[in-house]
């Protein structure tokens, strides 16, 4: 199987602009299909790269762009909804990949690389995002004799323009002194952002990775309490970081879940409950974080001294 026209939903966030850029260098034709034709203006730029606005959850659209593809790569996801009830998770996870799926079929598109989660579908965790992430996974692989599905199951992803370190380092630059963290004992194992991308890219045409589910995580584990320290000391701020009782933390959640933006919610804090690390038999990627982060962590902290520098110089 050779892979070349590629088909992208979700190649406008966090994972497909790195995903994306790979594919074009290496060549490959992209049509990335997005209901906001703004947010890949940074995407337009590439060799190779359409960028189509579209309604994605409208099957008939489905169907019209995902012709003559050789692969559709679905990279959706929501970390929250905007709701309470789980409408949007099973919209985003289990809806569409069901309607990505049987656009496939339709046009015989023999190719699908499915961005799961790690711990999807994990049982007796009351996590919408983990449960629906698992239904989406098991729909897509269930017609895995049909067509060549690989499912992708990370732990927390970093790199430049994460959406987890980004928004610690942000909540970070909001408190003052101290941090109330709530569950800060949960372990990650980060995956570098562009080893993921390039593994993605990789599997599209060998036939050993067809119908492959892949846990995948970095090379180190590391509790919540010492990812959120870490870019503090990388930010050059000190703060105090206060781990949060399980009681407090479930309380922080439910007080979080209607703050605007839902920095922190109900479903984060039930999915938190399921350590995010892998088993001997999982894959592992080779790039920790202190090979990554101080960079891109340390723009920000750059940023942050060109602000003083120039609040100063006005006065």
């Amino acid at each position: 199987m050779w892979i070349q026209n590629i088909c992208v939903l979700g190649g406008t966030g966090f994972v497909g602009s790195h995903l994306i850029s790979q594919l074009s260098q290496a060549g490959k034709h992209i049509r990335v299909l997005t209901r906001h034709k703004d947010k890949g203006k940074h995407l337009a730029m590439l060799k190779n790269v359409e960028i189509i606005e579209t309604d994605t959850h409208r099957q008939e659209k489905l169907n019209q762009y995902f012709a003559d593809m050789d692969a559709v790569i679905n990279l959706v996801g929501i970390l929250n909804e905007s709701g309470h009830r789980g409408d949007g998770f099973r919209q985003a996870h289990v809806e569409l990949p069901r309607k990505i799926i049987t656009a496939c079929h339709e046009n015989k598109v023999p190719r699908l690389l499915h961005m799961s989660a790690l711990n999807a579908g994990i049982k007796n965790n009351p996590s919408i995002y983990l449960k629906t992430k698992g239904e989406g996974e098991q729909y897509v692989h269930a017609f895995a004799g049909k067509i060549a599905v690989s499912s992708f199951r990370p732990s927390v992803i970093f790199g430049e323009g994460d959406n987890f370190f980004n928004r610690f380092a942000a909540l970070l630059k909001s408190l003052p002194f101290a941090f109330p963290l709530a569950c800060a004992h949960s372990r990650f194992a980060p995956v570098y952002v562009n080893d993921l991308a390039a593994f993605m890219m990789q599997s599209l045409n060998e036939p050993q990775s067809f119908g492959q589910r892949y846990d995948i995580c970095g090379p180190r584990q590391y509790s919540l309490q010492q990812l959120v320290a870490y870019t503090a000391a990388q930010l050059g701020l000190r703060r105090r970081i206060i781990p949060l009782p399980d009681k407090l933390s479930h309380l922080q959640a439910m007080i979080m879940e209607y703050v605007p933006g839902k920095p922190f919610s109900l479903d984060n804090y039930y999915a938190c409950q399921q350590d995010s690390v892998c088993t001997e038999k999982s894959l592992f990627f080779s790039t920790p974080i202190e090979a990554v982060l101080p960079v891109t962590l340390g723009q920000l902290n750059r940023e942050k001294q060109l602000d003083h520098y120039r609040h100063h110089a006005l006065r």
